[in-house]
């Protein structure tokens, strides 16, 4: 093993938010962290092209265990039922089921990851149980999905996942949280944190969006024009996490699809899955990670730093559209997170 390769080692803490005011952004947009997401969600679009949500997967004990998990919080949800108030948004029925999860959910992860990283476990803690929604404000947002995918790459970069289940982290793992978290947004009628209504891509999601354009990059069997129409809707919503995004919000909203999903429109237009997703990566850089009303809710710690990257170092971008020759070989230990074209 050479020497680059060998396991960070980890001086595992609890994770606080360190992002205060306004000024701090810039701390945070020259960070290990920042950096590190842009690198996780480029390579994850890499490993995702091509990949169909029904294709036979194998994958790590782990990622079983995490999706038992999330399994086991949704049994809590339905144990807990909403409950009859005037107010229509905002069940209050949520807080009691966040309880609940708080009580169960640091046992859940020590379970599910490899006993030589317990440790880790109450830093691990803080971003899974950020990753539901806020129990004061029973909201949902941007901020709370971000959280689950800080924890996903806590996971990656400790070793308790390896390189070579990024398939199965998307199409199995995030694709079980995406569609618990919409359980709870529908059950509890969860407010958006922040929504931008109809300049946004969606009141609570968007992640899904950038790793399912992506999976459509290479052989996709539609156009992006395509994404709109009802029947291709029908045919291929059980199988590409962007065409299901599309198919949940006509579920949730009326109306047509110009009017309360104006950004989604328009990127129908762009000739190309691959400059869709690469184009999403930058409005996420934009309306999410540069916004201070998402970032001040943001954790660090001993694994996701405020450090600051070497100067001149680019902010990583997946090259799509091709596969990568991968040799799995060389993927079994933490990844680093570069970009595709090893920037």
């Amino acid at each position: 093993m050479a020497a680059s390769d060998v396991p960070v080692k980890y001086d595992f803490k609890i994770p606080e938010k360190n992002i205060k005011n306004v000024m701090d952004m810039a701390i945070w947009e020259k960070s290990e962290a920042y950096y590190d997401i842009f690198g996780f969600i480029s390579s994850m679009c890499v490993a995702l092209q091509g990949t169909k949500q029904s294709q036979t997967l194998e994958y790590s004990p782990v990622i079983q265990k995490l999706i038992d998990a999330l399994r086991r919080l949704e049994q809590l949800a339905i144990e807990t039922p909403p409950v009859d108030q005037p107010a229509r948004f905002g069940n209050v029925a949520f807080r009691s089921w966040f309880q609940k999860m708080q009580s169960e959910s640091a046992t859940l992860i020590e379970e599910a990851i490899p006993d030589q990283l317990r440790d880790a476990v109450p830093e691990l803690n803080v971003y899974f149980a950020e990753s539901f929604g806020n129990a004061t404000r029973i909201d949902y947002g941007t901020g709370h999905e971000l959280s689950f995918v800080m924890f996903l790459m806590c996971l990656f970069k400790i070793g308790a996942i390896e390189r070579k289940d990024e398939v199965a982290v998307g199409l199995r793992l995030f694709h079980q949280y995406l569609n618990f978290v919409r359980k709870l947004q529908v059950t509890y009628r969860m407010e958006p944190a922040g929504s931008h209504g109809v300049w946004s891509l969606d009141d609570f999601q968007f992640v899904p969006f950038i790793w399912g354009s992506a999976q459509l990059a290479v052989k996709s069997p539609i156009e992006p024009a395509q994404f709109v129409e009802d029947n291709i809707i029908d045919v291929y919503r059980k199988e590409f996490m962007f065409v299901g995004c599309i198919d949940y919000i006509r579920q949730v909203k009326t109306g047509h699809f110009a009017e309360h999903s104006n950004q989604l429109w328009s990127i129908s237009a762009v000739p190309s899955w691959a400059k869709i997703s690469t184009g999403l990566i930058k409005m996420y850089q934009k309306e999410v990670m540069s916004k201070f009303p998402v970032i001040q809710h943001v954790y660090f710690g001993s694994i996701l730093t405020l450090n600051p990257v070497k100067p001149g170092k680019m902010l990583p971008s997946p090259r799509l559209g091709i596969l990568p020759r991968v040799n799995l070989a060389t993927m079994a230990g933490p990844p680093k997170f570069d970009s595709a074209d090893g920037k």
